[in-house]
């Protein structure tokens, strides 16, 4: 289902079809995906620009090089998913659970990640310039050479996680639990906010 076009579409609650199981390079922007079962969709390249994505179950969803500028993640599901090279700029996912999600190389600037779930995500490489992570679960996430410039940690849960070469320039980490975590070659932590 190459370019399914559902701008604007509304989808409260929907169940997954075959239609909705493959939506590769789909146009769903600004789409109403409330509480959607989309479950090991294929979302690939996927344009959810704005899309209201709140509760929604994304699972094991397969979100590459995705477009989620903007978009409200808010309590989603996203559990395993695949976000490699998506696109999160000012995207909220407060209290979404992205346990084991591959985030490895997305873009998450400006993000509201505020109260989220990330352990044993794999955020290496990715951008988390000026991200909210107030009370954020990163415990065993990988945020190697991450940039978390400008990013607010406080009260954050970083218990093992990897921060090799992660920019934490200007970062504030106000309350925030390093238990075990690497820190070797991380930049401007001794600046940071502690």
């Amino acid at each position: 289902m190459n370019t399914t076009e559902l701008r604007n579409a509304w989808a409260i609650g929907v169940k997954p079809t075959a239609a909705l199981e493959d939506l590769y390079r789909a146009n769903l922007r600004g789409a109403d995906l409330r509480w959607a079962e989309l479950a090991g969709a294929d979302l690939t390249g996927a344009n959810l620009r704005g899309a209201d994505l709140f509760g929604a179950n994304l699972s094991g969803a397969n979100l590459k090089d995705a477009n989620l500028t903007g978009a409200a993640l808010i309590c989603a599901d996203l559990i395993g998913a695949d976000l490699t090279g998506a696109t999160l700029t000012d995207a909220r996912l407060g209290g979404a659970d992205l346990t084991g999600a591959n985030l490895r190389g997305a873009d998450l600037s400006d993000a509201n990640l505020s109260g989220a779930d990330l352990t044993g995500a794999n955020l290496t490489d990715a951008c988390l310039r000026g991200a909210n992570l107030k009370d954020a679960n990163l415990t065993g996430a990988a945020l190697i050479c991450a940039d978390l410039s400008g990013a607010d940690l406080t009260g954050a849960n970083l218990t093992d996680a990897r921060l090799r070469g992660a920019d934490l320039t200007g970062a504030n980490l106000r309350g925030a639990d390093l238990t075990g975590a690497n820190l070797t070659g991380a930049i401007g932590y001794q600046e940071a906010t502690a």
